[in-house]
């Protein structure tokens, strides 16, 4: 009977697809408790389970997300011209980390996994909020020349958002080669949205692995959450801030506002975050002609390299960074992050660290835009407090700053946060910074912050209801899907 056939081959069909995808998972998941967690689910919620395995589980760095490739080169500034004498004494080169005797083991293991040269000469100002952000990055546009490069996570366009489309529309209208990446995901929190909008301005743009209906995108996870915008090559930006008036003054509330921290940066590091942005353009639109501008010369005493992350060449690079950073650490580990779910090799240097007596301590927003995050962190905290490690929740509005500082000359500043989205699944940019007087800077902003923050304790977590224990354990239990 037909209908009895394609019934036993419909089941015979699923029954394939749950086997192949409980294999895949078996394959080629990393992590024991992941592929277990996976195969479960292909087998035992057919067709559901396969599905969200092919959307959700699948490791996109053999598919998708290997495609992103070296468009361009490292440019040496002193390769760039005929002879280093040519270069002449402004020229930007690369430290013999003479400038930070005590973290040339850190220089040395990050420039063998980044593969980029660490510069000197760089100059880094710290700022604090939208308040002085935007205008900053307003007055860099107003003033371009040759080109703007600006990609970031959310554009809003009202006000601020608008503002800055304005400014950009401006440029192109004077001659300036104007480039904007926005991520498919992000722009959804923008009204209208924002490539519509950069449409409507006439401003060059594209999306950064854009959404599909029909057929459904597999790589929905990878997400590019870069900030940069570089300005002719000379003057760039970074740092944790979205462009999006809850940044600003503008909520109805002041409780709605977010506060974060963003930097502008100048001297040579900015033609690593040009080559960056460019990379990544030419990864979204196969447009492989621009060329990033010759490196700048700098006055700066911040000796600096980018450090990108994402799930192709890039995976893991970051969580091995800081983990090495905090096993080298002497005195102190400061960190500050609005979502903190790090991996098991962090959590342990972290321990370790707080054990040989370091003064560890994670600064964490009492009010997290996104509860779920904040209570799966809550389930995990226990394993640090216990080895003496301090956690501090800072009162609100919400703070969105990354921060990540070892003693007082090593830091990183950027995109990236401390849970498994950043470390694994989407695209950031961080820099690093030897610098002792930059470090001090962020480390007394954070002592500030700590005086006005409340210190959890092993005892207050122990205290949890049932209900708030249950509840905190199944968002920890699916924190690595996040």
């Amino acid at each position: 009977m037909p209908s009895a056939s394609f019934h036993w081959l419909l089941i015979f069909s699923l029954a394939c697809i749950q086997i192949f995808s409980a294999w895949h998972a078996l394959l080629y998941k990393r992590d024991p408790k992941g592929s277990w967690a996976w195969i479960a689910i292909c087998l035992l919620f057919p067709p559901i389970g396969p599905i969200l395995y092919f959307l959700l589980g699948i490791n996109r760095v053999r598919t998708k997300a290997k495609k992103l490739k070296w468009y361009w080169p490292l440019v040496d500034f002193a390769d760039s011209v005929e002879s280093k004498e040519e270069a002449g004494a402004n020229a930007p080169s690369q430290t013999s980390f003479i400038r930070a005797p005590g973290f040339h083991p850190i220089a040395e293991f990050s420039q063998a996994l980044t593969k980029r040269s660490l510069l000197g000469q760089n100059g880094i100002q710290t700022l604090y909020n939208a308040e002085q952000a935007f205008p900053a990055m307003l007055e860099a546009i107003k003033a371009a020349n040759t080109s703007i490069y600006l990609a970031s996570y959310i554009i809003d366009t009202k006000h601020s958002g608008l503002e800055i489309i304005k400014a950009l529309s401006e440029a192109c209208g004077r001659g300036v080669k104007v480039r904007v990446i926005i991520d498919a995901v992000g722009e959804l929190y923008a009204r209208p949205l924002t490539g519509r909008v950069l449409k409507r301005y006439k401003i060059p743009f594209t999306r950064f692995i854009p959404l599909k209906i029909f057929p459904p995108s597999p790589f929905i996870n990878l997400r590019n959450h870069r900030k940069i915008l570089v300005v002719d090559g000379k003057v760039g930006f970074t740092g944790g801030m979205n462009i999006r008036d809850s940044s600003l003054k503008i909520p109805r509330s002041q409780a709605s506002k977010i506060q974060d921290t963003h930097f502008r940066l100048t001297g040579p590091i900015v033609n690593q975050m040009e080559q960056i942005f460019l990379e990544d353009w030419g990864f979204c639109t196969n447009e492989t002609g621009l060329q990033p501008n010759q490196p700048q010369s700098g006055k700066g005493a911040a000796i600096c390299r980018s450090i990108t992350v994402g799930p192709n060449q890039d995976l893991n690079k970051l969580n091995i960074t800081i983990t090495g950073a905090v096993t080298l650490s002497q005195k102190r580990v400061a960190v500050m992050t609005p979502y903190f779910l790090p991996q098991r090799e962090m959590i342990g240097a972290l321990q370790s660290a707080a054990l040989r007596g370091v003064q560890v301590d994670i600064i964490l927003p009492m009010k997290n835009n996104l509860p779920f995050v904040h209570w799966a962190t809550r389930n995990m905290l226990w394993e640090l407090l216990q080895y003496r490690v301090n956690i501090y929740y800072q009162p609100p509005p919400f703070n969105h700053s990354k921060m990540f500082n070892v003693d007082e000359s090593y830091a990183q500043i950027g995109s990236a946060n401390l849970d498994p989205r950043s470390l694994r699944l989407n695209f950031e940019m961080v820099v690093e910074v030897f610098d002792t007087a930059f470090v001090q800077e962020l480390n007394a902003h954070m002592d500030r912050v700590i005086a006005a923050s409340e210190n959890t304790t092993l005892a207050e977590l122990d205290g949890r209801g049932l209900l708030a224990r249950t509840r905190d354990s199944l968002c920890w239990l699916f924190s690595p899907y996040f």
